[in-house]
């Protein structure tokens, strides 16, 4: 049984960033850290044995919410790489015409220059190896003034799982093997957003701590969330007993409240960007403010 401490959303200025991805817009030197065929099948698995929904409704219902804050139309609208239905209550009560893009070994989306108004995707992109690469795609798409929501897993997410495995590793068998996949930090999506070349771009973190009876349970609602190790360096022969054990004692030193429960974090990064259009509002040109920012400061000092 599993408990979810909900904390409130807010952007993450002060985080330090966890990994930094080699990544590149030419999808022939993007590095292939995901073996993204493995990764549907892991999906079409979970589907079939009854999956572990929490991230997914939760995520759901933030959507619902974001998209009510924004009042302009969308004509065209696609669903990109999300998993199972997740999104389509949310866009089928106001769209009619909805692209649904299943995930595919390709990173390669078939989607037409200006063909959008609105490209949407849930829990979908912290597994694609040329990030930078889709994201110009979604620009390509997108009509002017058109819109990019999405939500991906980022940060933090499953920071102890990561350490214990880590700890156990080295003290059992001497060496440390790929488990986690590498998650990029908030401000690393940011960059990406204005490098391809999306207008107002806005990113927010929401931390989801989920607390379990011990590490094994954590693990088989990865499994049924599709969400069990992709990672194309990942280890091909099975663990050893006395390092899975040794883990979960690990996460149990380490992460459990007093009454012996452990955490897992759950980083949900939000991104949302706008093709660039002339109605939308401009930054001012460098110089061109009438007021000094040091005579503000200055007077608000005196006050």
């Amino acid at each position: 049984m599993l408990c979810h401490l909900r904390l409130k959303r807010g952007i993450a200025r002060d985080r330090q960033a966890a990994y930094q991805p080699r990544m590149a817009s030419n999808p022939t030197s993007a590095p292939i850290l995901f073996d993204r065929a493995l990764l549907r099948a892991r999906l079409d698995r979970a589907r079939r044995g009854g999956p572990v929904t929490f991230l997914l409704d939760r995520v759901r219902e933030d959507f619902e919410e974001r998209l009510q804050a924004v009042t302009r139309g969308f004509a065209n609208v696609a669903d990109i790489w999300t998993p199972g239905e997740l999104l389509q209550k949310p866009l089928i009560n106001r769209f009619q015409s909805i692209e649904r893009i299943d995930v595919a070994a390709s990173e390669v989306l078939p989607l037409q220059p200006e063909s959008l108004d609105l490209a949407a995707s849930a829990l979908a992109l912290q597994f694609v190896n040329d990030l930078p690469g889709v994201l110009a795609q979604i620009r390509r798409a997108l009509r002017p003034d058109g819109l990019l929501l999405a939500a991906m897993i980022g940060g933090d997410t499953l920071t102890e799982l990561r350490q214990s495995f880590a700890a156990a590793e080295a003290e059992c068998e001497g060496g440390v093997s790929p488990r986690v996949a590498p998650f990029a930090d908030l401000r690393d999506i940011g960059g990406l957003l204005q490098r391809a070349g999306l207008a107002l771009p806005v990113t927010d973190v929401d931390r989801v701590v989920v607390r379990y009876d011990n590490a094994f349970a954590l693990m088989a609602d990865l499994r049924r969330m599709g969400a069990s190790n992709i990672l194309v360096e990942r280890r091909r022969t099975p663990t050893r007993r006395a390092t899975m054990l040794r883990m979960a004692q690990i996460y149990g030193e380490r992460f459990a409240d007093p009454d012996g429960r452990i955490r897992a974090t759950f980083d949900v990064i939000w991104l949302s960007g706008w093709a660039p259009h002339e109605s939308q509002q401009k930054p001012l040109r460098p110089g061109s403010a009438k007021a000094s920012l040091e005579a503000a400061v200055q007077r608000a000092k005196r006050n």
